[in-house]
Order: structure tokens, then C-alpha cells, then sequence
């Protein structure tokens, strides 16, 4: 299945069971062909979230900010010296995050990195799944920690400090 918007078009795969009826033109309704069968009922489900995923990623688009939260922690984005190649984007966020050595992520294509302060990365795409993974994966760098709640925060996201041992 096509979806088309205007931020662009993707194409969302559908398992051969999987029905799809257009009662007017404002609305899509997904069943499947038999209701007995396990895995068509989980897959049901399942096509109609990445359906409608891919419908408001190509009207809207979907935006994830992270904070780096710790003393030293700084980011921002530069243009990456391997180009376009290795289908990247051209640019790369530069961070520092407390180790001996910066950390170099190239950006995707398909994702729109900014830094608007030093500690604040704002992500903007249309694919819901590839900007998740790619802010798991900056999350991975430096994962928050739950004793002096350093680390990289995705969205609203907070832990709870712990205490350390007492003597």
C-alpha cells in the first residue's frame, strides 16, 4: 500500500490476507480473512498501527527531542567529511559525553537532526520506526544512569535516583 502526502510517499506492506475497503473517501477500514486464525487476528492489528503511522508521518511528520544531562555533555552537528556516501545525509552530530574521545553519528538521509542549545538534539521525520531507532541508538552512547542521573534523555523521559550505600 502507497501513502502519499505532503512530506512525501511511503509504502507500507500488507500480508496477502490482509483486506482493505474504502467506504468513502475519508476512510479505510483494514479486516482480515479469517478471523480464526491467529496470526492474521495479530497482524490485523498490527497493519492498522503502521498504517496509520505512515498516514500522519507523511501529513505531519514526527519529532523526538534528547537531552544530555551531565557536566561536559555538549552537542552539535557538522557537515561530515565522507559526503553523501554510505547513503548518509552529509551532515553528523559531534557529541561529547564525558569519554576521552568525541563521538562522530552520521545522520540518515531520511531524519532532520538540529541542535538549538548545546544540550538539546531535536530529530524530525516521516518514518516513526527509523527516528525511534536512530534516538535508541544516541541514547546507547551514554544511557542514563540511576545513581547521579547523568546520561541521554529521550523526550519527557526521567529515572529515579537511588541512593547511594551508606556506611
Amino acid at each position: 500500500m502507497i501513502v502519499e502526502g505532503p512530506l512525501g510517499r511511503t509504502a507500507v506492506p500488507l500480508k496477502p490476507f490482509i483486506t482493505l475497503h474504502f467506504p468513502d473517501e475519508h476512510q479505510l477500514q483494514i479486516g482480515v480473512r479469517d478471523m480464526a486464525e491467529r496470526e492474521q487476528r495479530m497482524m490485523w492489528g498490527t497493519t492498522r498501527t503502521l498504517i496509520s503511522n505512515a498516514i500522519v508521518g507523511m501529513t505531519e511528520g514526527y519529532s523526538t527531542p534528547l537531552y544530555l544531562v551531565g557536566v561536559g555533555f555538549r552537542a552539535n552537528m557538522e557537515e561530515d567529511p565522507r559526503g553523501t556516501t554510505d547513503g548518509g545525509s552529509g551532515k553528523r552530530l559531534h557529541l561529547k559525553l564525558g569519554y576521552t574521545h568525541s563521538v562522530y553519528i552520521p545522520v540518515p538521509p531520511t531524519i532532520k537532526a538540529e541542535v538549538p542549545s548545546a544540550t538539546k538534539i531535536s530529530l524530525f521525520a516521516t518514518d516513526k520506526q527509523l527516528l525511534g531507532e536512530f534516538a535508541r541508538k544516541i541514547k546507547s552512547l551514554r544511557m542514563p544512569e540511576p545513581y547521579k542521573g547523568k546520561g541521554i534523555f529521550i523526550g519527557k523521559e526521567t529515572i529515579r535516583l537511588k541512593t547511594a550505600k551508606k556506611r
